[in-house]
């Protein structure tokens, strides 16, 4: 069954931990995590997890855009993550950051930018609990999502990808598309925090995707 990983890049960082809140239903949070040189953009990093985490039972959801990921699997272990991903055009050697993340505890993912050939990351589909599609240049939310997404999900549906997460441009509209096509998760910032209930919004993508509400 499809559920929506609701991304924190989009949320307001003045009050964060109250935005968070309005989506403990999800039971996964997205975190964006970006260095200002594998993506022209920096975010935030094992601090704010950590702030989190003490106040949170949500799975957290890492997504590292970041040049080497290898040096930092301990912090964000320390930090509280339950899962790292990775890119695959990152520095490090995708494979033996992959390991260190397992030896640490954590489930681990690899992801893909929206031009990179779906085929780069076969090689690791049986290591990783999940493959990240980029359905949007990485960096910055509020894009459009790319049609040719679709595809690339079919595709890596095919090649028997244990989970694929779908992340940039998700919304009401595109997010059925993707769970047709194949993705069981929906990285979605602009179209919930952008809102003004942002529980309500959740509510509402979640009919648009047909996923239940978890029973209270």
């Amino acid at each position: 069954m499809a559920r929506i990983a609701p991304s924190i890049l989009a949320a307001d960082f003045a009050d964060l931990y109250g935005d968070v809140r309005q989506v403990e239903s999800a039971e996964i949070l997205h975190l964006d995590v970006m260095d200002g040189h594998f993506v022209p953009n920096i975010s935030f990093g094992p601090p704010v997890i950590s702030s989190l985490r003490e106040r949170t039972d949500l799975y957290f959801d890492t997504h590292l855009m970041i040049e080497h990921p290898s040096e930092y699997v301990e912090a964000f272990q320390n930090a509280g993550a339950d899962r790292l991903t990775v890119h695959v055009e990152s520095e490090d050697d995708p494979g033996a950051v992959i390991e260190s993340i397992h030896d640490h505890g954590m489930d681990a993912g690899i992801a893909l930018n929206p031009d990179t050939d779906v085929g780069r990351v076969e090689p690791y589909l049986d290591d990783v609990e999940v493959v990240l599609v980029m359905s949007v240049q990485p960096g910055f939310g509020g894009q459009s999502f790319m049609p040719k997404t679709l595809d690339r999900i079919e595709r890596l549906d095919a090649m028997g990808a244990a989970e694929i997460e779908v992340d940039g441009g998700v919304n009401s509209e595109t997010g059925p598309k993707c769970v047709e096509a194949g993705a069981e998760t929906l990285v979605i910032g602009s179209s919930l925090f952008g809102q003004s209930d942002v529980a309500r919004a959740l509510a509402d993508l979640r009919e648009s995707v047909g996923i239940e509400a978890k029973s209270q």
